[in-house]
């Protein structure tokens, strides 16, 4: 609820500081008195796009003060926030426009965006007016103040939910088929490099172990000569013999050597024993150069067989079991894709139907809700004295959505029988006046915690259809807040506030000011808008009738 507005060097306004009040609040004057520019002021400081220049001329700034009461659970505290800035039971927006045109604004006393302004002016702000084209004239909205009106939130959710569900599924699905298309592209591949690697069976480490082999048998008829003759000299015939000889002598002799030839004769058993050690290793390498030729190309066939692989698939030689693996997994990727595939489908499937019926359910209640609605909108614009006028809430298939499958539009038809079009087609100013004004009375549901502005809504009508006006406003006022920029004395005698914009000139200066009516003045200034600029005893009388009734 706005409960202060304080304007500073804003256009012709040079100092204005204003307290409105619960209910109907009027603001009345002459034409070109400044109305707009107390909508114009409160808009810059909500954020909205406005006219480009608006400091006063002269001065070096214009400033704009707006005080709101939020109450606990208000939507605006979420804003805040996320925004980081801090909150509380009232809201100051502050925001300075230079004369250059650089334009700075504050929450709180802490800096913020003209964007944060905006969202927050969603929550707390209503303007209506006949160019009202952000509110009840734009067909966009019509689908969310239908849902409004119906309660639909839990619909929403479900078809919402739905949706998600179902883009989610179809996503699986084309991802399952994109990836079964990849390996069928393949699958003639794989099942040849997997025929390829099983018949050859690599093993880890074989690719060093047919290495070696290879080099070993690569330089045994070299070396194999050199090693038996080393064996001849090391056997029976050559140190062996000598050395057992030698052992057989000493230990003919050792009883008559005083002991001098015991550690003689132990080290020459030591060593039989290492030459005996020796001659084994030398007969293992002899029997390992010992190799049928055959064997050396069987080993060489194989090393370059795995080697050959190995390239072909650009791993290492010990890598390619692993690999092979690996194209087995893909293999059975493609086995079991039909599987995938089905259960994916079957997947969508559901959740298509899970939509069907959400959205269905969510298209009945808007149904019933538009019948509804229109009997309402039909029973405020009676007594607005368009009772000949047709309302009609259309709703016609639309492509589906998270928001179901259907799309809303108002519209109105002024005389039977006459074609039915959009509300700013169709209607005349002041048929399009009652028609806004007996939508929002029928929309509004909670409207407490949001400040309603009617500009000049009631422009077009006068008599007893102002008077239906101005009592549907103070209804719509009961619980809240509307504020109305009216020249209807029908209208302003509604008000539970009220105040007069009138000009003055200071110095060469035309400046606008802002007055609270007390009840004397309120019957001069109602009895101004009956009678125009003479007052009269007249103007007065009907006045006074006016407030009483």
């Amino acid at each position: 609820m706005l409960r202060a507005l304080d304007i500073r060097d804003m256009l012709i306004i040079d100092r204005l500081e204003l307290t409105f009040q619960p209910g109907l609040n009027a603001l009345t004057g002459e034409t070109g008195a400044g109305k707009s520019i107390l909508l114009d002021s409160l808009g810059f400081v909500l954020g909205w796009r406005g006219r480009a220049e608006l400091v006063r001329r002269g001065a070096a700034q214009g400033e704009v003060v707006a005080e709101f009461e939020l109450p606990e659970g208000h939507p605006a505290h979420a804003i805040l926030a996320e925004a980081g800035l801090p909150g509380g039971s009232e809201l100051i927006l502050r925001r300075v426009n230079t004369a250059e045109g650089r334009k700075t604004a504050w929450v709180n006393d802490r800096r913020c965006s003209g964007e944060v302004l905006r969202a927050l002016s969603e929550t707390l702000v209503e303007l209506h007016g006949q160019h009202d084209d952000r509110g009840l004239l734009n067909p966009r909205g019509h689908r969310a103040m239908l849902d409004a009106y119906a309660g639909a939130e839990p619909q929403l959710a479900t078809v919402r939910a739905a949706w998600a569900e179902m883009a989610r599924s179809r996503k699986a699905l084309a991802e399952t088929e994109a990836a079964v298309a990849a390996v069928r592209s393949e699958e003639e591949f794989l099942r040849h490099s997997v025929a390829e690697l099983d018949k050859l069976d690599p093993q880890p480490g074989e690719d060093a172990e047919l290495d070696a082999r290879r080099r070993m048998m690569q330089g045994a008829e070299r070396i194999r000569d050199d090693v038996a003759r080393a064996f001849a000299l090391l056997g029976g015939d050559g140190a062996e013999g000598a050395m057992a000889d030698a052992v057989r002598w000493l230990e003919g002799v050792a009883d008559r050597a005083e002991g001098q030839l015991d550690e003689p004769i132990a080290a020459l058993g030591r060593a039989l024993i290492e030459l005996g050690e020796a001659q084994d290793g030398v007969t293992a390498c002899l029997e390992a150069l010992d190799f049928n030729p055959a064997e050396l190309e069987q080993t060489e066939e194989r090393l370059f067989a795995i080697r050959a692989l190995a390239r072909k698939h650009e791993v290492a030689p010990d890598d390619l079991s692993g690999f092979a693996d690996t194209l087995r997994a893909r293999l059975g990727q493609l086995e079991a894709g039909d599987a995938d595939l089905a259960d994916r489908r079957a997947a969508v499937q559901a959740a298509q139907a899970a939509y069907d019926a959400a959205a269905e359910a969510l298209s009945a209640l808007r149904r019933e809700a538009a019948g509804r609605l229109d009997a309402a909108v039909m029973a405020e614009l009676a007594p607005l004295k368009m009772e000949r006028a047709v309302f009609q809430t259309q709703i016609t298939p639309a492509d589906p959505g998270p928001e179901g499958q259907e799309a809303v539009a108002f519209t109105v038809a002024t005389n039977p029988g006459a074609p039915s079009g959009p509300l700013n087609k169709i209607a005349s100013g002041g048929e399009l006046s009652r028609f806004l004004l007996a939508l929002k009375v029928c929309l509004s549901g909670d409207y407490s915690t949001r400040t309603m502005i009617f500009d000049e809504i009631d422009r077009g009508v006068g008599g007893a259809t102002a008077d239906a006006v101005g009592r549907r406003l103070a209804a719509l006022a009961e619980g809240g807040q509307v504020l109305v920029v009216t020249h209807s004395p029908q209208v302003a005698a509604r008000a539970a506030h009220h105040w007069r914009v009138q000009k003055h000139v200071t110095d060469g200066q035309t400046l606008s000011t802002v007055l609270p009516l007390s009840e004397p003045d309120r019957i001069d200034e109602i009895a101004r808008m009956v009678s125009g600029d003479v007052i009269t005893d007249e103007a007065r009388a009907a006045a006074r009738s006016l407030l009483q009734a």
